[in-house]
């Protein structure tokens, strides 16, 4: 299963970073959290995936024999909290920069570098 599931956080990476270098807006968007997916997904991977008995104490014990490793939860927890703020403020950065310059590609959404404007300096 682990074999699967790191395969699987490989091909989100790929389909992200395929996503991230569009030129579209909402490609990249969808990217970047297609990639926040798949880091979560590698951290759930690395915590060891284990069919463990749960988390109880048994009678006479002060703590679990066996149990689940609560680090990579909590940073998976984390992680999908800023995730979701971060694509949250993107989304609307994105939407804000197409309601005024009316484009999503960012080739048409050069403003520091109009088009016939002066050239830099070739040689120095």
């Amino acid at each position: 299963m682990d074999y699967a599931l790191a395969a699987l956080s490989g091909v989100f990476f790929t389909a992200a970073t395929y996503l991230l270098l569009s030129r579209a807006l909402i490609r990249m968007l969808l990217g970047l959290g297609l990639m926040g997916n798949a880091v979560n997904l590698l951290i759930f991977v690395a915590g060891r995936l284990t069919r463990a008995v749960p988390p109880i104490v048994p009678a006479g014990e002060t703590a679990p024999i066996l149990g689940a490793n609560p680090l990579p939860q909590a940073l998976i927890l984390t992680a999908i909290v800023i995730g979701f703020a971060m694509f949250s403020f993107l989304l609307v950065l994105a939407y804000r920069a197409y309601q005024s310059l009316e484009a999503d590609d960012t080739d048409k959404m050069r403003l520091a570098e109009p088009r016939g404007g002066p050239q830099p300096p070739m040689s120095y």
